[in-house]
């Protein structure tokens, strides 16, 4: 598939009809705090739909219940291992990378700021850390398992918003396409998925090529159940590659919102890292991974620690390294990993289960896995020739 500003401008002005349609019935006939007090009941797959749940509302569940039939499960067991394997690496490209990434786009800055309040950068964080956990877990899609109606709501968050900004007259649909379009909703995806790749490979983690197209694989599913446009979404990494590339030439760049985002993001991680005295390890690994462009941009700090986290690639190759030979390092490693991830997540929710809503308004202020080491290990794809 082949990437042009052509194509992507079109994309830019398509949404989901499907939700969007759900969204804009629950509106009009007043339905939607209803439906949000219902929803709360709906948690997890198999249990059974509240009565008095809106007609639409429950015709949208019902027609998004299920995965597409054209997942490929081996694949996505893969992916789940994978992601066993270099949890805590995940969650740190995911915080580190793929977050302030979201925030080098100006219009995608915005929106975030209408949608989460600009103070409370947990929020999202929460969200993201959990929906992951949940995407990653042996029973995402089986019965008692809580990820596809935490994609269902996604789903309908990301209607609602697009309703919102488009009946309240704050969004400028001419020169911006319709907010959260499907170039953003595949931005989103590239941000998760290869961007997070990116960053395993620049912090020195060993990776398979087959681990790695697999975890890539599992958010091209991830991005069907959120609506997005399979005739359009990369396939694979070199398709990944051209999308990602011509997305953020077209529209990164510094924005009021992304600084003042990324500075909460900090803040809020500086919290989580116990006492202050690596506390500039935080924006340090943020401008490690983003480079000092994009870092600038965002106006994240320069520390003393600029230069140290250079080493942390070293560190953890001598780690992975030992993770590869020994299997004794390897259960060791893994289970360290695996509850530090639980530690970041439980810091940012608090202990509680974050639930999706539907927004009845936008925020006022807004403006406009003995271990064999793989054969060869998986290195990105090359830059894409842009015309």
């Amino acid at each position: 598939m082949t990437y042009t500003d052509a194509s992507l401008d079109a994309l830019r002005h398509a949404g989901d009809e499907l939700a969007d349609a759900t969204v804009a019935t629950l509106f009009e006939r007043g339905e939607v705090g209803t439906f949000n007090t219902l929803m709360r009941y709906v948690a997890t797959v198999g249990a059974p739909l509240p009565d008095g749940l809106p007609a639409v509302a429950r015709e949208y569940l019902h027609a998004t219940s299920a995965p597409p039939a054209w997942v490929d499960w081996e694949t996505m067991e893969r992916a789940r291992l994978f992601f066993a394997d270099n949890d805590v690496h995940i969650t740190t490209a995911l915080s580190f990378a793929a977050m302030p990434a979201c925030y080098l786009v100006p219009h995608v800055a915005k929106l975030l700021s209408a949608t989460h309040g600009l103070s409370y950068p947990a929020k999202r964080m929460a969200e993201t850390g959990q929906f992951t956990v949940y995407l990653m877990r042996p029973d995402a899609f089986e019965v008692g398992s809580r990820f596809l109606p935490a994609a269902q709501k996604v789903r309908l968050l990301h209607a609602s918003i697009r309703h919102h900004l488009r009946r309240e007259g704050r969004w400028d649909s001419a020169a911006l396409g319709t907010p959260i379009c499907q170039e953003d909703m595949i931005g989103g995806q590239m941000f998760f998925s290869l961007l997070v790749l990116d960053s395993l490979h620049r912090l020195n983690v060993h990776m398979s090529p087959e681990g790695a197209e697999a975890y890539f694989y599992a958010w091209r599913v991830v991005g069907a159940l959120l609506g997005v446009d399979q005739e359009s979404v990369p396939r694979d990494l070199d398709q990944g590659r051209a999308f990602l590339d011509r997305y953020m030439l077209r529209h990164m760049g510094p924005s009021a919102e992304g600084v003042h985002l990324t500075r909460q993001l900090v803040e809020l991680y500086e919290e989580v890292v116990p006492g202050t005295v690596f506390d500039p390890l935080v924006p340090a690994l943020i401008r490690y991974l983003v480079g000092d462009t994009c870092a600038d941009w965002l106006e994240v700090p320069r520390t003393a620690w600029d230069r140290l986290v250079r080493t942390v690639p070293h560190l953890l190759g001598v780690l992975e390294t030992a993770e590869d030979r020994s299997p004794l390092a390897a259960w060791a490693l893994d289970r360290l990993g695996r509850h530090t991830t639980l530690f970041e997540l439980s810091s940012l929710t608090r202990g509680r289960v974050m639930h999706y809503a539907i927004p009845e308004a936008l925020r006022p202020a807004y403006g406009l896995s003995p271990t064999v080491p793989p054969p060869h290990r998986w290195t990105p794809p090359p830059p894409a020739p842009l015309d």
